[in-house]
């Protein structure tokens, strides 16, 4: 296994050291391990959230996190942020918010008489979303070109985004006043829909046990989350997952699996091919972190539900019945003949 670099106190890997940077699948599961003992210095409980990041950030795709108040959705997306050492920023969504706010806006200098560009809080590495649904659809779509393009568009200039850019969005499913749900196409660009669920009578034990004495909100810092990573690392351990095969029988089975979605007569509207790319970038990605330089359709099983529930539309009938969009899945999924 190839041992992992430190973190380049205060900075990142020079560039001729990214270059050099090789990590194997080995190296992979040894970093994600580290992050994850970062991680629970601070969040208890998780694990699954935690790994489905995981494997966001090495397939490079963008996480939605649904679930009620005080569930440390915000917290856990600020620690995760820590542990790499990425640039952080975050934006608190509200029904007032402007594209403006969120891509930044050329302003004139009167000084010397040329406009300057002001960047907004989108231009960082991991970038927190935070109620993304409390801003109307106009502000929601500041996000689309940022999330599939990586760059942003002011008065007809493109801008590059880092390369490492990630958005972690979450919004509350209990609130239905002042809120505009997420439109398909803005949907479509997460990789996955997390729903962050309360704890377990244990976990919450110990939640309170650590956190009961607290005034205000913990950070990161205060509960000793330190950076196991930095950009080079990140960038080598990607490198490292696109060597992972998809053999061509897994490929049939995701392909089969995403059709199905369309086929259904549960289903108003069917997953896109889009879906089909992410949830095989996503199953490299996991068969990495497990060590595998193969998927195994146990990947594709294990990712169905989260890459595809906020792709789907129930149809009227459907609806009536009272039937669910993740029992769908699993029922698609069970249906559909894996190879062996």
């Amino acid at each position: 296994m190839t041992d992992l670099p430190s973190p380049v106190p205060g900075g990142d890997l020079t560039a001729d050291r990214a270059i050099d940077l090789a990590i194997d699948l080995g190296g992979v599961s040894a970093l994600a391990g580290r992050i994850r003992e970062q991680i629970a210095k601070a969040v208890v409980g998780q694990s699954e959230t935690v790994e489905h990041l995981l494997i966001a950030l090495l397939a490079r795709g963008h996480v939605l996190l649904e679930g009620p108040p005080g569930t440390a959705k915000t917290f856990l997306a600020q620690c995760f942020a820590a542990t790499l050492g990425l640039d952080f920023g975050r934006i608190q969504f509200t029904p007032d918010l402007m594209p403006g706010d969120i891509l930044g806006s050329n302003l004139f200098n009167f000084q010397t008489s040329q406009f300057t560009l002001t960047h907004g809080p989108i231009f960082c590495d991991l970038l927190l979303a935070d109620e993304i649904n409390r801003t109307p659809p106009k502000t929601q779509a500041a996000l689309l070109e940022a999330m599939q393009e990586r760059r942003v568009t002011l008065d007809g200039t493109a801008h590059a985004l880092p390369e490492r850019f990630m958005v972690v969005a979450t919004q509350n499913p209990i609130e239905s006043q002042g809120v505009y749900p997420l439109p398909e196409a803005q949907l479509d660009r997460f990789l996955f829909k997390l729903n962050v669920d309360y704890p377990s009578f244990e976990e919450e034990l110990r939640i309170v046990a650590r956190f009961g004495e607290n005034r205000g909100a913990p950070s990161p810092a205060a509960c000793g989350v330190e950076p196991v990573a930095d950009h080079g690392v990140i960038a080598a351990a990607s490198q490292a997952v696109s060597q992972v095969t998809l053999a061509e029988s897994v490929t049939d089975y995701i392909v089969r699996l995403v059709r199905a979605t369309r086929e259904s007569p549960d289903l108003a509207s069917g997953a896109s091919p889009r879906a089909a790319v992410l949830l095989a970038g996503a199953a490299r990605a996991r068969a990495a972190l497990d060590g595998r330089d193969y998927v195994v359709p146990d990947d594709v099983k294990a990712l169905a539900g989260s890459v595809l529930r906020h792709r789907l539309l129930l149809s009227p009938a459907a609806e009536i019945e009272g039937k669910q969009v993740e029992a769908l899945v699993a029922q698609l999924v069970e249906q559909t003949e894996a190879p062996r």
